[in-house]
């Protein structure tokens, strides 16, 4: 009885919070009627856009309140609003999403009324019930009748926001056209990162080299000591050039992912940081790798957080966890900092998201002012 009351009571304010609503979308309608005379009059046209964007914003509160209840997210595929004005008018008549919207309302408000018309009841018959069930020990009657209402006018409201599979199909090409580009401007970068590595440092060195056992060359039979103090030198320029070429190729792919997988890589890391930092991966140990192009990813990912840890947070302390998703990885990185992180140019968070992004994964950053920050990146793969 005691669980039949409290899910009783959960339905209970779910629908009452859905009346809410109801009488939110019926008040809408004086909005909806005035951009309906503002476009036919022409004037008024750019109410369109806004209104739509209006409803929206309902129709996502509504998705998040039926997603409370059924435990299942339902996704957003909208054409975005941008652009000069009739841009976003003829967009807005033209997505799909914004029809599948005003459909909902449309039958919103047709069965929205029952829950404002039986609202009062509900409180009423939960005493009753409750009466009923307590002194004389007999099932509830009017209590499962409410959770079953609760479920309909979710599974309503579910299948009639739910995008059409055209407009999801259409929200996902912008997707991989947006992380597209950001792959290509985060290959552009980090070619041009790379080029400017090796003339800066392995291609200035190997000239300096050059130089070196030229002039040892001149000064060898005239001054064998110069020459040997020259190709002295010369070693020294080229193990100089060797370190600055690995540090490069670290840059692109570190070896040690290779040899030792992205556990030990991240461990290695870690140790060379001058912060104190704890990794936890048991899951990530067990089991096959993940793919070469992943384990890159999440490894840069969790060198940029640690070194925004180190130079950012205040903080000398952090811990890295990785753990194996059923289909994918996840890498957590939080410190005890002073928070505050902005992603933008130059933090090195906005690199994470389009390094991330190019493999279809997800980047979320929490990091209110006082700390803690907590970057947690999810990538996809086949085990």
């Amino acid at each position: 009885m005691g669980r039949t009351l409290r899910q009783a009571g959960r339905a209970t304010l779910r629908l009452a919070l859905a009346a809410v609503m109801t009488f939110g979308t019926y008040l809408f309608v004086t909005v909806l009627l005035i951009t309906a005379v503002g476009t036919l009059a022409v004037v008024g046209a750019w109410l369109l856009p806004e209104t739509v964007l209006l409803v929206r914003r309902i129709a996502g509160a509504k998705r998040r309140q039926t997603a409370a209840w059924t435990g299942q997210e339902i996704p957003e595929a909208y054409e975005p609003l941008t652009g000069p004005t009739r841009q976003r008018i003829r967009t807005a008549v033209r997505d799909s999403g914004t029809l599948a919207d005003l459909r909902w309302m449309a039958a919103h408000y047709v069965y929205g009324w029952l829950l404002l018309l039986a609202l009062p009841l509900w409180p009423v018959a939960l005493v009753v019930d409750g009466v009923w069930a307590g002194l004389l020990r007999r099932e509830a009657v009017v209590l499962p009748w409410i959770v079953r209402l609760a479920d309909v006018e979710a599974r309503w409201s579910g299948a009639l926001l739910k995008p059409s599979p055209k407009a999801r199909l259409a929200a996902r090409v912008r997707a991989l056209t947006e992380t597209r580009a950001d792959a290509i401007a985060a290959h552009g970068a980090e070619l041009r990162r790379i080029e400017r590595d090796l003339h800066d440092g392995a291609q200035a060195r190997l000239v300096a080299l050059s130089m070196r056992i030229g002039l040892a060359k001149r000064a060898f039979d005239r001054d064998p000591e110069a020459a040997r103090r020259l190709m002295s030198d010369a070693q020294n320029q080229a193990e100089e050039a060797l370190t600055e070429l690995r540090h490069v190729v670290r840059g692109i792919h570190p070896p040690i992912l290779t040899d030792r997988g992205l556990v030990g890589a991240v461990r290695a890391l870690a140790a060379g940081t001058g912060l104190e930092v704890t990794v936890r991966a048991d899951s990530v140990e067990e089991g096959p790798r993940a793919p070469a192009a992943v384990e890159a990813a999440a490894y840069f990912a969790v060198a940029e957080a640690l070194t925004n840890v180190a130079k950012h947070s205040g903080s000398q302390r952090a811990t890295v966890e990785l753990e194996r998703l059923r289909k994918g990885v996840r890498a957590v990185v939080r410190d005890e900092g002073d928070g505050g992180a902005e992603e933008g140019e130059g933090s090195g968070l906005l690199g994470i998201r389009r390094r991330v992004a190019a493999l279809d994964g997800v980047v979320s950053v929490s990091s209110p002012a006082g700390g803690p920050t907590v970057i947690t990146v999810e990538l996809p793969c086949v085990w």
